[in-house]
């Protein structure tokens, strides 16, 4: 039942989770559940809510780890970046895939205090669901 939610919310649900990453509420999720069987004694015993939540904080664990030391399991645990905007041009193929409208984009653009759409230099649809914008009069770090 994990692996079948990961899968499913990792490749539906990524925009409405927010800044929380999708193991991260899925684990959540699981562990509510997992912890309400243990507590109810119905079928179950509190042993058995201990050890069904140790087996999920182990498997969320070495996900962690393995993604951490695997960069082909980072790849399947969490989204890649996505890119929105190029240079002020809106990237409609991508805005599709995720049902991102234009006025999502434009709210995004004032919220940051950048004048306008010309004045994008980059936006991206980050893995945690978060948008970032890089603008184009953005100062030089000089060292």
């Amino acid at each position: 039942m994990y692996w079948f939610l990961f899968i499913l919310l990792r490749f539906i649900l990524r925009r409405d989770v927010g800044s929380l990453g999708i193991s991260d509420f899925l684990f959540v999720v699981i562990i509510g559940d997992a912890a309400q069987n243990g507590m109810t004694g119905n079928a179950t015993s509190a042993t058995d809510g201990m050890v069904l939540i140790g087996t999920l904080v182990f498997w969320s664990y070495m996900l962690d780890f393995m993604s951490f030391q695997f960069p082909v399991i980072q790849r399947f645990t969490s989204a890649p970046r996505l890119c929105l905007v190029r240079d002020g041009k809106l990237q409609r193929r991508n805005m599709r895939r995720e049902f991102i409208t234009d006025e999502e984009l434009n709210a995004k653009i004032r919220q940051e205090g950048v004048d306008g759409l010309a004045n994008v230099k980059r936006m991206y649809l980050e893995a945690d669901g978060e948008i970032s914008l890089i603008s184009k009069d953005e100062p030089k770090a000089t060292a």
